[in-house]
């Protein structure tokens, strides 16, 4: 072992599919992206979706700071924020945990609990909604919408699921339209009670689930539904709000 090496002791959690790698921020490096990127690797380093950095706060329990697999810092992940929630109620009694996000202070209250598994009632605020636009691409125009709960999102109904959906949803969400980069869904509808839905994040990764972006779902079901004529529902909205956790060093 070399003699400046420092180990950083971390709390890996789950949470619909989503894992993360949660740090006390006093073990934070000079280079927070660089040092997240080598983190996330899941070939030559832990391996997570993204990693929560967790720092002191006046005005909530802790502050979460965020970072993507491509070291860029996101706003909010609802499920990093209840993972979050669920390492700090490890930590200690409680029923409600407050913190502090990059889309602002977000409550979250423990439901239930079982060993190491928690489930979290958390008020996200309102989503945001904005109104259809187009995006010239490579491989032609797409139409979406645009939704946020502090991390903005780009919706696309398709009628199927190509075989290089990745490639142009990551085409997607580096458009110059969008700054920082955006996350993309692919959504299918796939009857008049049912929708299918792909997620890519910004950081060009495929994802299990958005939980921002489901809780747009009831503005995005009257889109949905012009184009079925139905109020169709989205399946991963009854996945448990739950969060798993198991400690690592």
């Amino acid at each position: 072992m070399s003699p400046d090496f420092t180990a950083i002791p971390f709390v890996k959690a789950s949470a619909c599919g989503n894992d993360f790698l949660i740090i006390d921020g006093m073990h934070v490096p000079a280079d927070i992206a660089a040092f997240s990127r080598r983190l996330w690797d899941r070939h030559k380093g832990v391996g997570a979706d993204g990693v929560e950095w967790l720092f002191q706060a006046q005005d909530a329990d802790v502050r979460a700071r965020l970072f993507n697999a491509d070291g860029s810092e996101a706003e909010i992940s609802g499920n990093g924020t209840r993972c979050v929630a669920a390492y700090l109620c490890s930590e200690r009694e409680g029923e409600k945990v407050v913190i502090r996000t990059g889309a602002g202070v977000k409550t979250c209250t423990l439901t239930s609990r079982s060993e190491t598994q928690y489930e979290f009632e958390i008020a996200m605020g309102e989503p945001q909604i904005g109104d259809e636009f187009f995006l010239k691409l490579a491989f032609g125009e797409v139409c979406g919408i645009p939704v946020s709960m502090g991390n903005p999102h780009y919706v696309v109904f398709v009628n199927e699921f190509g075989p290089g959906w990745q490639a142009e949803a990551a085409e997607i969400g580096r458009h110059h339209d969008f700054k920082y980069g955006i996350n993309v869904e692919l959504v299918v509808v796939k009857d008049k009670n049912n929708v299918e839905a792909r997620f890519f994040d910004s950081s060009a990764v495929e994802s299990f689930s958005f939980n921002i972006a489901s809780r747009c779902r009831p503005s995005l079901r009257s889109r949905a539904s012009s184009r079925q004529r139905s109020n169709p529902a989205i399946p991963w909205e009854s996945w448990p709000r739950r969060a798993t956790f198991s400690a690592s060093c």
